[in-house]
């Protein structure tokens, strides 16, 4: 029989939005030794031979199965029936000291003179009873054996100190002096006496007595059957857990008998009616409206908003990493740069420096982890109404430097990063370069005393912001590739005209409206600019032509339109 047992008695924690006293438990006990078993037994050998007559089996099932031998009893939560030794115990009125005591006594004796109890064998013990004190609370064995006989752990007998301290609102111990709040080296008495458990759950025991059937009421035969506990926030932790069509738990008492015990632990709640569960959602959806319109009331709606016409961008930035570069102990200097139309805050940094760092081998690569937060706020705004220009975005450029031990640096790479246009978050990686001198004084000028060829303009790395030409010619400037650096970049853009629906719906003619497109769209600076050489292209291939076919071109665009 030792394949039919259920072998899983941990416990089970559950999540309930229902109220917890609402939950009901059927636990059913079925002794499967002694009179029983021998019962089952004499029956399968008697229905395998059939020239036996029916008389005495009946006569021996009959003898076997008494109502002693199994119990089932539905329990509510926190419902309290009473063992056989408590109803001995509350029947004597001088037993009876505290006001719990005093309301058991009534209640006994209401059951004395009615129907008297439902229960025999099964009983509780709810969150108000001192169970913890009176009871050795039984443990389960490591074969699934609950027993009746054991010594009470460490955490009942805290339990049990701190439900005494809880109900007769003792003071806290205060002979640990102030100066000496923490003690590095603890002893096991102190440990004993110091370590508090704080019990905020509600908790219910379901027991049993397991005693012979002449026997009720020994407190050597009670055993714990089921624990129940709560909290306020719907956790219910059952142990062992619900059966759920597996089979029973075993139970075996010590002693000469060694009796062994069916247990059954199901949940018999009352489902909620389809009419109580559209209700419960009513509820709750009226709830999370009237929540969110507090917290709209406490916000409110009076948003500082940029002058109409302007484009608000505001960047949280962060220079991640490093990698790639030749020395160690880098810096990152880095500064923005805004295009026409563009304007900031006059209090606005506009550069800075981060802390030198050292680097980390991950890998084959040696990487510096800066984690450098900087913000950025600025403002975009068209000068005329009919400008048709495409937006610039601002850049941030950027140097690497490397600091040796007698503080001289050098320079490592140049890069730049574009802000991004379209809102949100972006992590970018930006490769550089560094200006290469030829020569062997020059490298081992580098070396031995720092320094390295500079750019004095740093918007060289891009397009410098005084070159006015066509065609930006770098030839004969002999340069290094370097390391590059993580950028983590989150963007907001703010304008009226993103809020206002009825301005989104109309035909953009400004330059603003076709910002806001374009970021919300998600196209890129690159893109625009590639679009506008090719219209450039487009009106000086248009010069070239005849006259006459720019003539029929333009009336056929004419009728198009109409």
């Amino acid at each position: 029989m030792t394949d039919c047992w259920n072998t899983d008695t941990g416990e089970a924690v559950y999540r309930s939005r229902d109220a917890i006293k609402n939950l009901k438990i059927k636990v059913r006990i079925e002794r499967v030794t002694s009179t029983s078993a021998l019962s089952q037994h004499l029956q399968q050998q008697f229905l395998s031979r059939q020239d036996r007559g029916a008389i005495e089996l009946e006569t021996l099932s009959s003898q076997g199965q008494t109502g002693d031998n199994e119990e089932e009893l539905v329990v509510g939560w926190q419902e309290k029936f009473f063992s056989q030794y408590e109803m001995e115990l509350f029947q004597n009125e001088a037993a009876c000291q505290t006001p719990l005591d005093r309301q058991y006594h009534t209640e006994v004796k209401a059951l004395n003179r009615g129907k008297g109890r439902r229960n025999r064998r099964i009983f509780t013990y709810t969150d108000h009873d001192r169970y913890t004190s009176c009871l050795p609370l039984h443990q389960l064995h490591a074969t699934d054996i609950f027993t009746t006989k054991s010594n009470p752990t460490f955490l009942a007998e805290r339990m049990a100190s701190v439900r005494h301290r809880r109900q007769e609102r003792r003071t806290m111990d205060s002979s640990v002096p102030k100066s000496k709040i923490i003690n590095w080296e603890p002893t096991e008495e102190f440990v004993r006496n110091r370590h508090v458990v704080n019990n905020v759950m509600q908790t219910m025991h379901i027991m049993g007595d397991l005693g012979a059937s002449g026997r009720l009421g020994q407190k050597e035969n009670e055993c714990l059957l089921a624990t129940i506990k709560t909290d306020g926030c719907g956790t219910v932790i059952v142990k062992p857990d619900f059966n759920k069509g597996k089979e029973p738990y075993r139970i075996v008492t010590e002693g000469e008998r060694r009796e062994v015990w069916r247990l059954t632990v199901e949940n018999v709640s009352a489902p909620m009616k389809p009419e109580d569960k559209v209700r419960e959602q009513n509820m709750y959806k009226d709830l999370y409206i009237r929540h969110k319109d507090y917290l709209n009331s406490l916000v409110g709606q009076d948003f500082e908003m940029p002058p109409l016409g302007i484009l608000r961008y505001m960047m949280n930035g962060e220079i991640v990493s490093a990698q790639g570069f030749e020395y160690d102990n880098l810096y990152i200097h880095f500064f923005m740069e805004l295009p026409n139309n563009w304007s900031s805050r006059p209090f606005q940094s506009m550069s800075g420096v981060t802390q030198t760092c050292r680097t980390k081998t991950l890998g084959k690569e040696n990487i510096a982890f800066f984690s450098y937060p900087f913000n950025f706020e600025a403002f975009y705004m068209t000068e005329k109404e009919s400008d048709h220009s495409v937006p610039q975005w601002p850049v941030l450029y950027f140097k690497v430097l490397s600091l040796d031990s007698w503080q001289r640096y050098r320079t490592e790479g140049y890069g730049y990063l574009l802000f991004p246009a379209m809102p949100g978050k972006h992590t970018m990686t930006c490769h550089t370069w560094r200006p290469l001198q030829m020569g062997t004084v020059s490298a081992l000028r580098r070396f031995f005393i720092g320094g390295s060829p500079e750019l004095e303009d740093h918007s060289y790395v891009r397009i410098p912001g005084t070159f006015k030409g066509e065609r930006l010619s770098r030839f004969g400037f002999c340069t290094e590739t370097s390391g590059s650096v993580t950028f983590n970049l989150n963007c907001i853009q703010q304008a009226r005209a993103f809020v206002d629906n009825a301005m989104l719906k109309k035909r953009r003619q400004r330059v603003f409206d076709q910002l806001g497109g374009f970021s919300q769209q998600g196209a890129v600076c690159t893109i625009l600019e590639a679009f506008q050489r090719a219209r450039k292209k487009m009106q000086e291939a248009q010069k070239s032509l005849p006259q006459d076919l720019i003539s029929s071109a333009s009336q056929l665009q004419i009728e198009s339109s109409a």
